[in-house]
């Protein structure tokens, strides 16, 4: 969907601890490859996490509403990307970090950092709310890591292509969770127990539906994995660094995103402040690095490839701006464009689907 066919629209979470009103919209405008207008369009707190209806109707967030947190649904507006609010359901503690929804809009699912859990929430398809959570998953255990793996600390909820099943990710427990859900309850039928310590973060899949990437957060890595769709189950095929090897002062894994074609993996870095850019062997799923590119900011929390993936578009969170890439779909890399597109607190980013 876009206002004209050369301008998409896009969105951004952030955390509203400073400046930050909640959700800002942009347009990435392609004829003059600039990102223009960027406007507040819903006040919310801490709407760190996104997820667009595959059929552009619904934002879905998390939301932080002082000691309560939970997930909050908009309408959006077809013809400029404005939003209307729908509902909320929060609950008592932190809120969650991460948040996902089915193609078909019956369920949206979101991991709580804080709380070490997982959350289902039914759609009513009459008014488009979210139920209040009708199954948890509280998560057991504790990694190696006695600053950050001192409990469970679940960052990514979501649906494997398919969406026979849901999958969390786990950094606290170095642990990737396979569920399906029935009767509306989540039902754990995988898991995988991976490195200690690495703090596995969030997942992609390859659109072959046959391999899947982790970020990991604490050591600065991408796992390839084996995915079995039949029974949900997953195999570790290897681990790539995200920074060069002389690189020792701070750094934590951010996100991580496929190209259509499966040919690239983006990973991003923060700390080392860049993506590192992959290359897929189709064959075996293994990656090969291309280039480790500056996001051109402070701490890049998240970044979106556009619905044309010509471009990506990096947030960063601490110097609060977003960056325009060219990106080359032969061989993957990135050439900057444009950094100084202020929106404060930047996390996650966007578009309303092509």
């Amino acid at each position: 969907m876009s206002t004209k066919s050369t301008k998409l629209i896009g969105y951004v979470g952030t955390y509203t601890k400073a400046e930050s009103k909640g959700i800002y919209r942009f347009i990435l405008d392609i004829e003059n490859e600039r990102i223009t207008d960027v406007t507040a369009v819903a006040t919310i707190g801490n709407p760190t996490y996104l997820a667009i209806s595959k059929d552009n109707k619904n934002l879905y967030s998390v939301v932080k509403d002082g000691d309560l947190g939970g997930v909050s649904v908009y309408t959006v507006n077809e013809n400029n990307g404005d939003l209307e609010f729908v509902n909320t359901q929060v609950s008592e503690g932190a809120s969650p970090c991460h948040i996902s929804v089915d193609h078909v809009k019956q369920h949206v699912v979101s991991a709580n950092y804080h709380k070490g859990t997982i959350d289902l929430y039914t759609i009513n398809s009459t008014d488009e709310s979210v139920s209040a959570a009708v199954s948890t998953i509280q998560h057991v255990g504790a990694g190696p890591n006695k600053d950050r793996q001192e409990k469970p600390h679940t960052h990514f909820a979501g649906y494997t292509p398919d969406e026979k099943y849901v999958v969390a990710v786990d950094l606290g427990i170095d642990q990737l969770i396979t569920y399906k859900i029935e009767n509306n309850a989540l039902i754990e039928v995988s898991s995988l127990t991976l490195k200690a310590g690495n703090g596995p973060r969030h997942i992609t899949f390859h659109p072959n539906g046959q391999f899947a990437y982790i970020m990991t957060e604490l050591s600065s890595e991408v796992i390839a994995l084996k995915y079995n769709s039949e029974d949900g189950s997953f195999k570790e095929l290897q681990y790539i660094s995200t920074i060069p090897n002389d690189f020792t002062e701070n750094n934590q894994g951010s996100a991580i995103h496929i190209s259509n074609d499966g040919q690239h993996v983006y990973a991003g870095n923060r700390g080392h402040n860049s993506i590192a850019v992959f290359n897929v062997n189709q064959d075996t799923g293994e990656l090969k690095l291309v280039e480790i590119k500056s996001s051109e900011g402070n701490w890049p929390r998240d970044f979106v490839l556009d619905p044309t993936e010509n471009y990506l578009i990096a947030s960063n969170e601490m110097s609060g701006n977003l960056v325009l890439f060219a990106r080359n779909k032969a061989t993957g890399e990135l050439s900057l464009i444009q950094s100084n597109i202020i929106v404060p607190e930047a996390v996650c980013v966007k578009f309303l689907n092509a």
